[in-house]
């Protein structure tokens, strides 16, 4: 496909990934160099350098080498006379895997984010600018914070039955502890996500995890169902701003280029959480009693806030917060009013607008990004998501009904264990599938040759990442889920049940991982919101899933309910990867017109 200046997607350059001399085109052919730095912290990237086209940079007889000529060059200062004959072109040289690049360190005193000041890892202006180790430190610290909130909910599975005797209720309504969880989770993201993109994320970050603390407490000390469940709904809203602020972090420090692994490496947070939760959970119910479940929550809670205020820096780069924040709303005492008469009239009506400002920031705003739904981009890439969350969370209900009744009445522990290949089905994907999408839009770019032609640099797509990888994902856990379904409908050995929990975790993690990274570059400038958007249908489609997964069970069985989950996922979900392969560049141009990206 041709490039001109009228392309919509011209303005989706983005650097080529270090992969190898195939990749460089001329404009990004030269050796790269690299200077120590005394004053810049080590988890910073060192100053890259501009070289020469003609020669490589030297130290000149003055003693002035060519880090300094460089540094009064982007100061906008000439250099000393006589160091360059004639003003050379400069280029920027070919970055290495590292993405290193000059870094400026914000003094401790200036960092923003609540007890910023505190943070070990430095904030820099620009978060590209970190070096590889150091992005992936905040990769693992944002990514263990993600853990909480499917910890809170998995923990619970092993013990509803012992919740449902001890409060003397009904399954259905102990179930609620978990729907309702999950519907905060769907809920709660759209103010964290609509303020982290004003205040920052790390702000977010500190009051959400404390909340979560406080919230996980009263859960375990709750006296009766009503006081667990509406404790438990505040802890999974309060939990769930990582859902969303956390892959906008991801976005803050990663490019295009290397964003599908990141984000793959992400959600290994959140799914280390089924991982481990049901086995934890079952282990502690068993031992002693369900209110451990909660407290071993708060436990981790804790140590995620401690870790979020000490090594977690402020990411949202602050060109992105000045352009994200609200204008002021009118002051009727400040200064430049205070000069001029101003009547009891006009002050009233000043300070009501100043309320009504704060009104509609705390209570309107967050709602903003549900209107990223009108595009048929995002539209389609959240109901693909939304499909696979519903059918998950079908299944983990069934299997803590299935595996505690007959044939099999097993432990809370044995079935805490019988999560487990659902999970690692998890972690497959998602160790394997985000290098996966990375590989797949850059072969996409370059089969195309979408090459921008001043800095011959790829232009890549967010829809290029829905090929092969979907159409195997959108026939692979559909088929999983019937699968497991027939096999505990008729009592199978339970190795059997979990080969099909097993894929239909790899096979919901492609969708998962594709999906949330393609709407943080469908919306750069407000990813958060993308994601959010995401978490809040998608959770609402978990929470139905919750509500009526075990009356369905009991009616039609878990066969006949696997196969209708399984046929309905499978239709609907490989239609649309076809509409956004067969629409996608035309909607994807629309929309980045109306939302002023063109």
């Amino acid at each position: 496909m041709g490039l001109n200046d009228t392309d919509p997607d011209a303005n989706r350059v983005h650097d080529l990934p270090a992969t190898g001399a195939e990749d460089q085109t001329p404009a990004t052919a030269k050796t790269n160099q690299e200077s120590g730095s005394d004053d810049i912290s080590s988890s910073i990237s060192q100053p890259e350098k501009l070289v020469d086209e003609k020669k490589a940079p030297n130290t000149d007889s003055d003693g002035v080498d060519d880090q300094d000529t460089e540094s009064e060059l982007g100061r906008g200062r000439s250099p000393p006379e006589g160091d360059l004959e004639d003003p050379p072109r400069l280029q920027p040289c070919r970055r290495s895997s590292s993405f290193a690049r000059s870094a400026v360190v914000i003094p401790r005193g200036e960092r923003r984010g609540l007890l910023g000041r505190f943070a070990i890892i430095p904030e820099v202006e620009d978060p590209y600018h970190y070096n590889r180790n150091t992005k992936w430190m905040i990769t693992a610290i944002v990514a263990l914070a993600a853990a909480a909130a499917p910890f809170g909910s998995g923990i619970f599975f092993p013990s509803l039955s012992e919740m449902s005797r001890d409060f003397n209720v009904s399954q259905t309504i102990v179930n609620l502890t978990v729907a309702l969880y999950m519907l905060a989770m769907s809920i709660f993201p759209l103010w964290w996500s609509s303020f982290s993109e004003t205040l920052g994320r790390r702000t977010i970050y500190v009051v959400s995890f404390t909340l979560f603390v406080v919230f996980s407490i009263l859960s375990a000390v709750s006296v009766n169902i009503s006081m667990l469940v509406v404790m438990r709904l505040l802890a999974g809203g309060a939990s769930a701003s990582v859902q969303a602020v956390g892959a906008g972090t991801i976005a803050d420090i990663w490019e295009t280029a290397e964003r599908g692994a990141a984000m793959g490496y992400f959600y290994l947070g959140p799914l280390c959480g089924p991982v481990f939760s049901p086995i934890i959970g079952g282990a502690l119910s068993q031992a002693y009693g369900w209110r451990s479940t909660m407290w071993f929550v708060t436990i981790y809670g804790g140590v995620m806030l401690l870790l979020i205020i000490f090594g977690l820096p402020e990411t949202l780069a602050q060109s992105r917060l000045k352009l994200n924040k609200p204008p002021p709303a009118p002051n009727p005492e400040s200064p430049n009013l205070a000069l001029q008469k101003v009547s009891t009239t006009q002050s009233v009506k000043l300070k009501t607008k100043s309320v009504v400002a704060l009104l509609k920031r705390f209570f309107l705003d967050p709602f903003k990004v549900l209107a990223y739904l009108r595009y048929y981009p995002v539209q389609i890439s959240v109901y693909s998501a939304s499909v696979a969350f519903c059918a998950l969370f079908i299944l983990n209900i069934s299997i803590q009904s299935t595996f505690t009744s007959a044939p099999y009445n097993y432990s809370g522990v044995i079935v805490g264990v019988l999560y487990l290949p659902l999970s690692l089905g998890y972690v497959t994907a998602s160790i394997f599938g985000g290098r996966w999408i990375d590989y797949i839009m850059a072969r996409e770019a370059k089969k195309a040759k979408r090459y921008d032609p001043e800095t011959g640099k790829l232009i890549y797509l967010p829809e290029d990442r829905m090929r092969e990888n979907m159409w195997l994902a959108a026939t692979l856990y559909p088929g999983a889920l019937i699968w497991y379904g027939w096999t505990a409908e008729n009592g199978l050995h339970s190795a059997v049940l979990v080969i099909g929990t097993f894929f239909f975790g790899c096979g919901s993690m492609l969708v998962f991982g594709a999906v949330t990274t393609m709407l943080t570059e469908f919306m750069p400038h407000q990813s958060s919101g993308g994601v959010a958007v995401n978490n809040f249908v998608r959770n609402i489609f978990s929470c139905v899933g919750a509500i009526v997964a075990q009356p369905l069970i009991d009616s039609l069985g878990n066969g006949w309910l696997c196969t209708i989950v399984g046929l309905f996922a499978w239709i609907t979900g490989n239609l649309a990867i076809w509409l956004l392969r067969r629409y996608g560049n035309k909607w994807r141009g629309d929309m980045d017109a109306a939302l002023g990206m063109k």
